[in-house]
């Protein structure tokens, strides 16, 4: 299931690297494309949707509507 999130809050790569890592450590298998500028993050993955946002939330981050 692929899931676009808008992430108001990302500032820069480093911030994109730790989302990717952070959902890595849940699911190592996941695909997590992040545009930086768009301040989009994308995630393919098993995972359901709202254990996705939690460790984008848990990870210091907005997730919008969330």
């Amino acid at each position: 299931m692929a899931l676009k999130l808008k992430v108001s809050n990302i500032a820069c790569e480093g911030c994109a690297n730790t989302i990717t890592e952070s959902i890595h450590v849940m699911e190592p298998d996941a695909k997590v494309d992040i545009d930086v500028n768009a301040k989009t993050v994308i995630v393919e993955s098993a995972a359901s949707e709202e254990s996705i946002k939690q460790v984008i939330v848990a990870a210091g981050y907005t997730v919008e509507g969330y």
